[in-house]
């Protein structure tokens, strides 16, 4: 008998105290209460600065998520002019919030908001992950046959892995043992081992080049987009193979303004119940139950521009999909949309959840939408 979607929320949500990025504080009524926000990344749609203009945007979540500051960051071309954002992740050990460019990596300090360094690197950069404890980045090169793995805080490169895959999307496993790597340019997902910095093994081949995709919190399924489909394919981490195809039912495939892909976007809820893939053409967030093989559509949801991403808040409630909209999870109802401080519309594929204790961060999310059930 499958468990409940409750036993599954009550099983994650232990779990995540388990490995929280800080030990959890001691049960006080003096320690000040736990502040959630919303780390967005702009131009984090290309180069767009009508969704948000430029800089790293505060918004607090448990307030409606009302706009809270805009730090400067930098990331600008020599003529000053900002360009796109390509990822963006944060440490609550280290205290630093990474945002990657089409050239650099830059290093913030989230205490004092100062930006500590930004560094260009051979063949530019794309969406990076960062290792649980804060120390290690795996960092894509633009599109290119490498990635960088960086030391987080100096930002010294200390390998390099060439999959030759066209590289673009990185995953860090929750238990920092694994990174996966996807390319534009292959329909296989890479298997890196962290402990030597090399390939491990491969998943696939998929029916195209992967593009945005996630792994459940075991390390045993991926959920991969891929090109020319509306939907999802599922592969087995552990044996390699693809498991399944899962196409949208109901809605008809049509020209996208971004990405040349109908679903640019897939996420798992963090106690891994529900997959919800984007789709681009028809302005929508199609849900589906993963607690059937294959997981089985149940809705859909309609938001007010091209989603090209989808993530989650670490308590599994709320999912931000890249337009600004904020959906309750429980309800399916957008309950919030996000505006910057003069009122216009934010629009970012590259946000991150960081909670606050008085002064101190004391956990992160991630931009993916990763699940979070780490079985034994």
């Amino acid at each position: 008998m499958l468990p409940t979607r409750r036993a599954l929320v009550s099983l994650a949500l232990t779990l995540l105290a388990i490995v929280t990025a800080r030990p959890a504080l001691a049960d006080d009524p003096a320690d000040p209460p736990t502040r959630r926000l919303l780390y967005v990344a702009t131009p984090g749609i290309r180069n767009y600065l009508e969704y948000g203009g430029h800089g790293l945007l505060v918004f607090d979540i448990d307030d409606g998520h009302r706009f809270l500051k805009r730090i400067p960051t930098g990331g600008l071309n020599p003529d000053g002019v900002p360009i796109n954002v390509k990822g963006i992740c944060a440490s609550a050990i280290t205290d630093r919030l990474y945002i990657s460019t089409i050239t650099t990596l830059q290093c913030l300090d989230l205490k004092t908001e100062h930006l500590l360094w930004e560094i260009p690197y051979d063949g530019g950069c794309d969406r990076m992950s960062l290792s649980p404890d804060g120390k290690t980045l795996y960092l894509p090169s633009f599109e290119k046959a490498h990635w960088h793995v960086v030391d987080a805080i100096s930002g010294d490169v200390i390998a390099k892995i060439v999959p030759d895959s066209g590289a673009h999307n990185t995953v860090y496993g929750l238990d920092g043992r694994f990174a996966y790597l996807a390319g534009l340019r292959s329909n296989e997902l890479t298997v890196a081992d962290t402990s030597t910095h090399t390939i491990a093994k491969t998943v696939g081949p998929f029916s195209h080049a992967i593009r945005p995709f996630t792994v459940n919190g075991s390390q045993t399924r991926c959920y991969v987009n891929v090109n020319e489909l509306l939907g999802f394919e599922i592969g087995d981490i552990t044996t390699g193979e693809k498991l399944a195809r899962v196409e949208v039912q109901g809605f008809n495939r049509g020209p996208v303004k971004r990405h040349g892909c109908p679903s640019h976007g897939v996420g798992l809820t963090p106690d891994e119940s529900e997959v919800w893939v984007v789709d681009a053409y028809n302005q929508r967030l199609h849900i589906f139950d993963n607690t059937t093989m294959p997981p089985t559509q149940r809705e859909s949801i309609a938001v007010r521009d091209e989603p090209g991403w989808i993530t989650f808040s670490l308590d599994g409630s709320i999912a931000w999909p890249s337009t600004g909209d904020v959906i309750d999870v429980a309800s399916r109802q957008i309950i919030a949309t996000l505006a910057d401080e003069h009122g216009n519309p934010v629009m970012s594929e590259k946000v991150v959840e960081i909670h606050w204790q008085g002064d101190e961060p004391i956990r992160n999310g991630d931009q993916f939408g990763l699940g979070r059930v780490m079985n034994d």
